[in-house]
């Protein structure tokens, strides 16, 4: 009993007292002219599309990045868990595999972000765009320093995401109007590659492969139970807090029998540049 009062504090203090403040402040959405006509243009076929897949316009979203992939996803909200709904190709992001350092180093960052209403930028110069938070409590613990980091149109970066001007109005439309509809925050996971353990083992002598390791946890943890992970910051480590299984259900897949690196070094190298 006494463990189920600690959860359920640290649940009620992480999910409700945020809410209740965020909600007591004014919540606006910034618009411009670009946002709107590009909202027109777009809206009628993405709610097509997604009353196709019993999924409608302004539901929570998700999204996840994947810098070799070159690919952005949007997850929409289905009960109490996520659906995929489009992957959208990344048009260019700059530097190599790893996280972003310091200001000027051309790096597109990695890790967890969220993206609340004062991020969206309607009025960008590269056409729409939202700011993804960087840098966050964990970048901040490392004293990792830079500014400005977006999901933008376009298709020119210094440390972006440039998805395109007709990519990058679905992608804000969908963000927008979730915003619009009560989501108080987007998550936005960034992955240097699809975290699967023989990607892991291609990429074992990477200077960045702990930091990955961490990171993994977060891919996992959503891989599982098909719901983004309640992320906080400890010791200058991610941490996934253990009790959502409670709130949403859902077990996190066995660990496959070749989770040893040292298991896997006949699988291919790569030199961690794109």
């Amino acid at each position: 009993m006494r463990h189920f009062s600690i959860n359920a504090l640290i649940i009620f203090s992480l999910l409700i007292l945020p809410t209740v403040q965020l909600q007591a402040e004014e919540r606006h959405i910034p618009t411009s002219k670009t946002s709107q006509e590009a909202y027109r243009r777009v809206a009628p076929r993405l709610i097509l599309e997604m009353q196709n897949m019993n999924i409608r316009l302004g539901d929570p979203v998700f999204i996840r990045i994947f810098k070799k992939e070159k690919q952005l996803e949007i997850w929409t909200r289905k009960g109490l868990t996520y659906k995929l709904f489009k992957t959208y190709t990344i048009c260019d992001h700059s530097g190599t595999l790893g996280p972003k350092i310091k200001e000027g180093d051309r790096q597109s960052p990695e890790g967890f972000y969220t993206v609340g209403p004062r991020q969206l930028n309607p009025y960008s110069k590269y056409h729409l765009s939202f700011n993804l938070g960087f840098p966050n409590e964990f970048d901040r613990s490392h004293n990792r320093t830079g500014s400005v980091l977006m999901v933008h149109g376009r298709c020119s970066s210094i440390g972006c995401f440039a998805m395109t001007d007709f990519r990058m109005e679905e992608i804000y439309a969908i963000v927008e109007s979730a915003m619009i509809s009560g989501q108080l925050q987007v998550p936005v996971h960034i992955f240097p590659f699809r975290m699967t353990w023989k990607n892991m083992a291609i990429h074992q002598d990477s200077r960045w492969i702990k930091f990955w390791e961490n990171l993994k946890q977060g891919y996992d943890y959503f891989e599982g139970h098909r719901s983004p992970p309640l992320v906080v910051v400890q010791d200058k480590h991610y941490h996934f807090l253990t009790f959502r299984p409670l709130l949403f259900g859902g077990n996190l897949p066995a660990t496959p029998a070749d989770n040893n690196y040292a298991q896997l070094r006949s699988a291919p190298r790569n030199t961690d540049t794109l």
